[in-house]
């Protein structure tokens, strides 16, 4: 789990870097837990909804078990396994029955080790997954609810984790990576520890080959369009956007301007924004 340099031998590898897969283990998936991921192309019924996207490798979609329903039943870690659909490793686990699912991989599990998913308290161990309510305070965890019973939403990405804070009343407050604070009902799960793969955010892509190959196309800036096509469009030359602030290419402010509808029904859950801003209404632990 590190980052490995390429040798400067050509401009396209001059200054990138690519990852260390010594962890993995296995480098074929298995094949009853993959299914294969069509391509989209950023398009939704034929309408482009996210720009900058198309073409890329193929690849298969790896069924991560977030929910992990199978309780009070020891898994055993027989292989860790790449994804090329998220930043973290995914580890194949096998139950006593000979069950096989993956699960994402949190720093610091080996094959061999065991994982254990309950409703009750059990060890506070790397991989264990229980109630925050039984979480002591101050563990850092990974992939936690936000419903009860719907798998894990938040803290997914490579080299995450969330700290919680305290438990009062039916909540549980956690600090999540960007900062914010925020209650959780106790009764949601959560798996102890870090994510993996914590290096990824070093990798220096290098080239815009490498990116094509993940599917993002190349994006033009906005002044060098035609008004027609962006308001940063027009003029002669290299010349500034001629704005007060900068736009998107649909005339909305971008860059810094808040997005989040004020009344979403989500904040009452927030006590406080990135940055240490209070939230007004939110839920009163006690």
């Amino acid at each position: 789990m590190s980052v490995k340099l390429h040798k400067k031998n050509k401009s396209g590898r001059r200054f990138s870097s690519v990852d260390d897969f010594a962890d993995i283990t296995k480098f074929e998936p298995e094949k009853n837990l993959i299914v294969f991921k069509k391509e989209m192309a950023g398009r939704m019924n034929g309408k482009i909804t996210v720009r900058r996207r198309g073409a890329g490798v193929k690849r298969f979609i790896r069924i991560v078990d977030f929910l992990q329903d199978k309780l009070d039943a020891p898994a055993k870690v027989i292989a860790i396994e790449y994804d090329p659909n998220r930043g973290p490793r995914i580890a194949l686990v096998e139950y006593a029955d000979k069950e096989r699912r993956y699960i994402l991989a949190p720093l610091g599990l080996k094959v061999g080790d065991e994982a254990l998913s309950s409703e009750k308290k059990i060890e506070v161990k790397t991989g264990n997954r229980m109630p925050l309510a039984f979480i002591p305070t101050g563990v850092m965890v990974h992939s936690i609810e936000l419903a009860a019973g719907r798998g894990g939403k938040m803290v997914r990405g490579a080299g995450l984790s969330a700290e919680l804070m305290a438990i009062e009343g039916k909540y549980a407050i956690v600090r999540l990576p960007s900062g914010e604070m925020r209650t959780v009902a106790k009764d949601c799960r959560a798996s102890i520890g870090q994510m993996g793969n914590p290096d990824r955010r070093l990798i220096r892509w290098g080239k815009a080959g490498r990116m094509r190959l993940r599917g993002i196309r190349p994006h033009v800036r906005g002044k060098a369009m035609n008004p027609v096509d962006h308001p940063h469009g027009g003029g002669e030359g290299k010349h500034p956007i001629g704005l007060k602030a900068p736009k998107n290419v649909w005339g909305k402010p971008a860059f810094g301007i808040k997005t989040r509808r004020r009344n979403k029904w989500s904040n009452k859950f927030i006590i406080q924004r990135r940055g240490g801003q209070k939230v007004e209404g939110a839920i009163k632990v006690k």
